[in-house]
């Protein structure tokens, strides 16, 4: 294996791809060791708790690493991929930076399940293996070095976590053969060398803030990693006290129980499939717990008559004005929640739970509710309300379009203050929706279906649907909630408003 110089390697660090997250899953690799890059190209693709990002790396060089597989989730201001600036002159490429402090064995090179976040390593105990922290001190020397690693338009998160000098000892440790390492566990000599309990930043701080030491608890995670839970059983009280550690002898496995004769499990793993909760799903059950229980919800419905912009859509698709673009019902309802909004501005706003304030918006970013591959997304159309109809058309299908392809940008679901959520494309006649966090109002539009109604004093077949309206209490109230979901119906049965109102 040839070794990199230090001054020609530059390790490319995950940055903070959107409004403060802590970590991104690594889903696609697009460049391999020996592969040649130019600053700007992109090298992978990774997915927040918000959105899927490309990113670019910002040196031209050879890629000598590639630190994480596909699939791993890697905390921000880790290291990603080192790349080679001197223009691959080193050799051949290697699947890990190796230790300056002697040749690793094949295992050690392999990339650990959970890697620990660089803001903890201050909080680790001092016998971590120098092996797992050579990858990150030799990141630390080349960001000193060269050029900061960053994601074209944002940066990496800072960090004044320093790192503190390894002692002489701790690097002969590794090296000890394991053949060899056996015999002294068994046979009274040099007490074993205890690996780093596998952990999540998280879970770490968690056990340093409840004083429990991983060493001592029991993993039940995959790949024998320890979860918030057993943090907190490590500490309940009715968990059995963890037996003492004898310094000369190793850990004796936990032993398993044999089940008795006729016993049948409580579930059946061919029956169930668990699916972690991350990304988009994690990122948007939190936010609708945090709005159900903080937001006192009121939703009230409106049952209309829809024909007539039924009838100016199909007359709308024949204008020069609005062909190639995406012309439906939800373009005119969009419009007609715009123009109640425009009457009732107070709807428009946000609850300052800090400052004790009500924040009115006199802008409109409309955010529209999109159902994607990866969960539900919430883009919005940014200063909707200055848009002309030909305008909000050709936002509405971008946002469609680029939702689709899960190419939605954190920026396009930040800022939103009113939004619509269109569930009668799934053929439900309504809901009760939840507000998106931050926003007062969220119009829910049902399916559109030919019922019998009555019209001009006679029953005839017309097209109907429901209107749902959710706000928050706190700061509308029953009064403007009632008004604005009146206006949006008023407007969508006699489309003639959208001029005499608009």
């Amino acid at each position: 294996m040839t070794t990199m110089t230090e001054a020609s390697v530059r390790e490319f660090k995950m940055p903070d791809v959107g409004e403060g997250l802590t970590e991104a899953e690594i889903l696609k690799w697009y460049v391999q060791p020996g592969d040649t890059v130019a600053d700007g190209q992109v090298v992978c693709e990774v997915e927040t708790a918000k959105a899927a990002v490309e990113l670019p790396i910002p040196y031209d060089g050879v890629v000598r690493a590639l630190h994480f597989p596909e699939g791993t989730t890697v905390d921000v201001g880790m290291s990603i991929i080192a790349v080679d600036v001197a223009g691959g002159a080193g050799g051949a490429p290697v699947a890990e930076v190796p230790a300056q402090a002697g040749a690793q064995s094949p295992a050690a090179q392999e990339p650990r399940p959970e890697p620990a976040a660089a803001a903890s390593t201050a909080a680790a105990s001092t016998d971590a293996a120098p092996v797992a922290e050579a990858p990150k001190a030799e990141a630390a020397k080349s960001v000193g070095s060269g050029r900061q690693p960053v994601l074209v338009g944002y940066g990496v998160a800072a960090s004044s976590t320093k790192r503190r000098p390894r002692k002489g000892p701790q690097i002969a440790v590794p090296q000890v053969p394991d053949t060899v390492q056996a015999e002294l566990n068994g046979h009274g000599g040099a007490p074993a060398v205890k690996e780093r309990p596998l952990a999540k930043p998280p879970v770490r701080k968690l056990a340093k803030d409840l004083g429990v030491d991983l060493a001592t608890v029991v993993p039940s995670g995959p790949d024998g990693i320890i979860t918030r839970e057993d943090v907190h059983a490590a500490v309940s009280p009715a968990a059995p006290a963890a037996p003492a550690v004898q310094p000369a002898a190793p850990m004796a496995p936990v032993p398993v129980t044999a089940p008795a004769p006729g016993f049948v499990p409580s579930y059946d793993t061919t029956r169930e499939t668990r699916v972690p909760v991350k990304g988009v799903r994690k990122a948007t059950a939190a936010a609708m717990v945090g709005s159900a229980f903080t937001a006192p919800h009121v939703t009230e419905f409106v049952t209309i008559d829809v024909t007539r912009t039924l009838k100016l859509v199909e007359e709308l698709k024949q204008d020069k004005d609005m062909q190639g673009l995406r012309v439906n019902p939800l373009l005119l309802i969009a419009k007609a929640l715009l123009i109640a909004v425009k009457r009732h501005p107070e709807i428009n706003a946000s609850w300052d739970e800090a400052a004790q304030e009500i924040v009115v918006k006199h802008y409109v970013n409309l955010g529209i509710a999109a159902a994607t591959p990866r969960g539900l997304l919430v883009p919005n159309i940014k200063d909707a309300h200055a848009k002309t109809l030909p305008q909000l058309a050709e936002s509405l299908g971008e946002l469609v379009s680029t939702a689709r392809e899960g190419r939605t940008s954190p920026a396009a679901m930040q800022g939103g203050t009113v939004t619509i959520t269109n569930v009668g494309v799934f053929g439900v006649d309504t809901g009760t929706p939840i507000l998106n966090p931050g926003e007062s109002a969220i119009l829910a539009i049902g399916a559109i279906k030919l019922q019998p109604w009555v019209h001009k004093g006679k029953v005839k077949p017309r097209q109907v649907t429901t209107l749902a309206l959710s706000f928050d209490h706190r700061l509308v109230d029953g009064e403007l909630g009632s008004k604005v979901l009146a206006d949006v119906a008023a407007i969508l049965e006699q489309p003639k408003k959208l001029i005499t109102w608009g």
